[in-house]
């Protein structure tokens, strides 16, 4: 718990990008990451961004690096500095320098802010150098003596580092290609460019990982028995080995851990169910051509049509960005015919009373006759269409009703017959469903401790009375199930004989 609460409390070092005084932070970090090990005062940092066309006072460039400090971005510095006066004193407080977090999340941005959003080429060449270099590495770790450490060292930077350049920009490429694959306003021009692209440019790529996925497989399976040996061996001589002695946490370059052998291998085998992205790519190819059909059966089904109005609606906001308030108003009102209202008079429901006081938010909408909607005319066109001839749904009706009126008989017949002991006998459905509906409505009458509990079913012939009875616990079974009530009883009589 305590590990996800510190991972949680490390991504406050991003909240500097977020606040609305991000542009100065932004500033001062860049300041910070100009150079190496660097430490700063307060007033440094005031003078600096003041050459840059940025005015901070004293005192706010104080707060922004220790609000700094606090989210974990910079540290105080350590270094000492010799001052003669209270002026070289004030120039000089508030020192602070980089930190590591700090550092990584400041080039993270600056990258960020640096791409852009056109396409990225994937560096298909790589793929080839990532296979020979697993193909060497594991020919010269199978070989008469091995390989040495720094040769060792050198094949495994190499090939990490061609495979993570590989691996971000085929993510970047499809993340762009999806982008603009969800388009539904792409016209004759763009549909065409992406065709090309899509299967000129995506079906090689796709082909060629393909073609060298499993000559990379077998290079890792030959390399995968001797993996442990191998990363024993560049580890020698790096800063890990030095930095366990003295109880130091270092991170390792790519290669020298498992889990980035795990990565790199995972990528392009299916290891514990879990998809390659070699698969992956194959479907996220697929699903891109699925894409361009889609759009080119819209394109067919709408062309002549004008369905995409992407072109005409950035005219009109280029008209309504260049012109005054008072010609883009009419430009706007001309463009979706958002006129005033012209036509009145059309009657409310007389059933629904609607005070003077009510806002036409709230209100309810008045329901306009399609032809005064569509053609502004009042009068109705056409003949005047037939009545429906709904005879044979009335008898259906009326043999449902009847069907229902000979189940509610038979029920009230069940009843009686078993009043006198209702709970040694097995009711049916409808039996029971009457019953249910003769206790609600008893209830309903009144309270059985009270009296009054009764109810009278006339058409059926029958009455329904709850009594109190403090202790008593009623079951009544049916063939759907068992009904429980306590401290009551229940007294069925037949109607004829009640009134007699």
């Amino acid at each position: 718990m305590s590990e996800a609460v510190e991972e949680l409390d490390r991504l406050e070092a991003f909240t500097y990008l977020t606040v609305p005084e991000r542009g100065a932070y932004l500033a001062i970090m860049r300041l910070f990451t100009g150079s190496l090990m660097m430490d700063l005062s307060a007033q440094q940092v005031v003078e600096e961004l003041s050459a840059q066309g940025l005015e901070l006072t004293l005192d706010t460039a104080v707060s922004r690096l220790k609000q700094l400090a606090d989210w974990g971005n910079l540290l105080p510095s350590s270094h000492t500095v010799r001052v003669r006066s209270i002026e070289e004193y004030q120039r000089a407080r508030s020192r602070y320098q980089l930190s590591p977090l700090g550092e990584r999340v400041q080039r993270q941005a600056d990258e960020v802010l640096a791409s852009s959003d056109a396409a990225r080429e994937i560096s298909r060449e790589l793929l080839g150098l990532i296979t020979r270099g697993l193909g060497e590495l594991a020919d010269r770790l199978a070989g008469p003596g091995g390989i040495d450490a720094g040769a060792a060292r050198e094949l495994v930077a190499t090939i990490f580092a061609q495979f993570w350049e590989f691996r971000d920009s085929v993510r970047d490429f499809y993340a762009y290609l999806g982008q603009v694959l969800a388009r539904y306003d792409l016209d004759s021009a763009e549909y065409a460019g992406f065709k090309d692209l899509l299967l000129d440019y995506v079906e090689s790529i796709t082909e060629e990982v393909v073609l060298l996925a499993p000559r990379i497989e077998g290079h890792l399976g030959r390399i995968w028995p001797l993996l442990p040996g191998l990363m024993e061996l560049v580890d020698r001589g790096g800063l890990a080995g030095a930095a366990e002695d003295l109880g130091l946490a270092v991170q390792r370059s790519r290669g020298h851990e498992l889990a980035d052998w795990l990565a790199l291998r995972s990528w392009f085998s299916d290891i514990d169910g879990r998809r390659s992205e070699v698969t992956q790519l194959r479907d996220a190819t697929m699903r891109a051509l699925q894409s361009l059909l889609a759009n080119a059966k819209r394109m067919i089904r709408s062309s002549g049509q004008g369905a995409s109005r992407r072109r005409e609606l950035l005219r009109l906001a280029a008209w309504l960005d260049a012109a005054d308030e008072d010609t883009a108003a009419e430009l706007f009102t001309s463009a979706f015919g958002l006129y005033s209202a012209r036509h009145l008079g059309i009657a409310a429901d007389a059933q629904a009373v609607v005070p003077a006081t009510e806002s036409w938010w709230p209100a309810a909408a008045v329901r306009v006759p399609v032809s005064l909607r569509e053609r502004g005319e009042r009068a109705a066109r056409g003949r005047a269409s037939g009545v429906a001839d709904r005879s044979a749904q009335q008898r259906v009706l009326v043999d449902q009703a009847a069907q229902l009126q000979r189940l509610r008989v038979a029920a009230a017949a069940e009843l009686l017959s078993a009043a006198a002991e209702l709970t040694a006998v097995r009711l049916s459905a409808p039996a029971v469903h009457l019953l249910l509906e003769l206790i609600a409505q008893a209830l309903g009458a009144g309270d059985p401790a009270w009296g009054g509990a009764v109810t009278v079913v006339v058409d059926l012939g029958l009455r329904c009375e709850l009594i109190s009875k403090p202790g008593n616990v009623l079951t009544l079974r049916s063939t759907i199930g068992d009904f429980t009530a306590q401290d009551i009883t229940i007294v069925i009589t037949r109607l004829a004989d009640d009134d007699g």
